[in-house]
């Protein structure tokens, strides 16, 4: 089993260094690093060709482009996605390898820790997940930064996906078109993923208000699926 690994970036020279070398140094090394280039201006795509990661370019902006094209272009059957801010733990991609060849599954995720923040816990991303999973009828969520999925259930969903980043929250709008398809998600609570608070610290109120709004517009438009 083979994984592909997509970062959609977009003017991260300053966080993609560290991103790819925590894909890089794995227990478990993964069969290949797409970093989609989302119209960067600064040194993203010179960092990323020069640590070996194929660059794809996609110059419709917004994460959900970026994600589309990455795991439109990825060549394996396992599609592991993470932010270019993130820093993936040693043995990432043989968690993700372990749970898709022993359960029957369709997508995976894990929780999550910020490493530049004061909080530096795991209980506000446990709040959450247990909050989406009450909310969606005990079906878990995908985390965008820490989240895996077949390529084929990626091909099935594909045409239903919101393309409108202010409409949705990308991670909870793929994951309930994965449920549309019968598709199974689960969590490995074992394998978590440091990211950057970067948006909290640069735009709390977004963070705080327009995030909880988004949710709200996400399950909306996917009002329709039984698993809401």
């Amino acid at each position: 089993m083979k994984v592909s690994v997509v970062v959609p970036a977009f003017n991260e020279e300053n966080y993609i260094k560290d991103c790819l070398e925590s894909i890089l140094t794995q227990t478990v090394s993964p069969d290949e690093i797409i970093v989609v280039d989302n119209n960067s201006t600064d040194r993203t795509v010179q960092i990323a060709k020069k640590m070996g990661a194929r660059v794809v370019k996609e110059t419709r902006q917004g994460m959900i482009h970026a994600r589309n094209k990455g795991f439109d272009s990825a060549k394996y059957e396992i599609i592991a996605r993470c932010d270019a801010d993130s820093r993936v733990p040693v043995d990432w991609i043989k968690r993700i390898k372990f749970n898709f060849e022993n359960y029957d599954i369709d997508a995976l995720s894990g929780p999550t820790i910020f490493y530049d923040y004061a909080i530096k816990s795991q209980l506000p991303v446990k709040i959450y997940t247990r909050f989406m999973k009450l909310l969606l009828r005990g079906n878990q969520t995908l985390i965008g930064p820490n989240m895996s999925l077949t390529k084929s259930s990626w091909l099935r969903v594909r045409n239903f996906v919101c393309l409108d980043d202010q409409k949705v929250h990308e991670d909870i709008d793929l994951s309930l078109n994965i449920f549309r398809i019968g598709g199974k998600i689960i969590h490995d609570n074992e394998v978590v993923v440091k990211i950057s608070a970067r948006r909290i610290k640069e735009n709390p109120s977004s963070f705080f208000i327009e995030y909880p709004a988004r949710l709200a517009k996400t399950l909306w438009i996917n009002r329709a699926h039984k698993t809401i």
